[in-house]
């Protein structure tokens, strides 16, 4: 387990860092992405975890979006760059691309079934991982931007 949770925070950190070169940030924010990346995904494995809470995605990715939101606010003005700017790709290691993936998979499958039990079922796995996708989603959304307004005065204070 803690070589799970080693891995995890190592390859969020690596594509929190990869993220944040696209996003074309300054490069010291480039470590500070890396660390709110590393600790909030390994805190969403934690919860998610068997030996843990054994948490829905949809909350721990939630509870973890909120705490990458809160260590964006609070580590931003160190970094000297906005925490919307810390917080954006260290939030897309989170992205649940295996649920989209089986969505528009379920889809096409719909679309192509020839009998209506198959259609049935794959409607269900397609509207079933839809929901989950856009649940995972919009917690992120949520959970990282709450901290921004509840900690207007910190989270604008890089940007002063």
């Amino acid at each position: 387990m803690d070589q799970q949770i080693i891995l995890d925070a190592l390859f969020s950190a690596i594509a929190a860092i990869g993220f944040s070169a696209i996003s074309r940030l300054p490069r010291r924010a480039y470590l500070y992405c890396a660390v709110i990346a590393a600790l909030g995904h390994s805190l969403r494995f934690l919860l998610m975890s068997p030996d843990g809470t054994g948490m829905h995605i949809f909350l721990a990715t939630l509870i973890a979006s909120c705490f990458i939101g809160l260590l964006a606010v609070f580590l931003s003005p160190l970094a000297r760059t906005p925490a919307e700017a810390c917080f954006f790709p260290s939030l897309l290691p989170m992205i649940p691309g295996i649920y989209a993936y089986m969505t528009f998979g379920g889809l096409a499958l719909c679309i192509l079934s020839d009998s209506q039990e198959a259609y049935n079922f794959y409607y269900y796995q397609f509207s079933h991982n839809g929901f989950i996708c856009i649940a995972i989603l919009t917690g992120m959304v949520v959970g990282a931007t709450l901290p921004v307004f509840m900690f207007k005065k910190i989270s604008f204070q890089a940007t002063r």
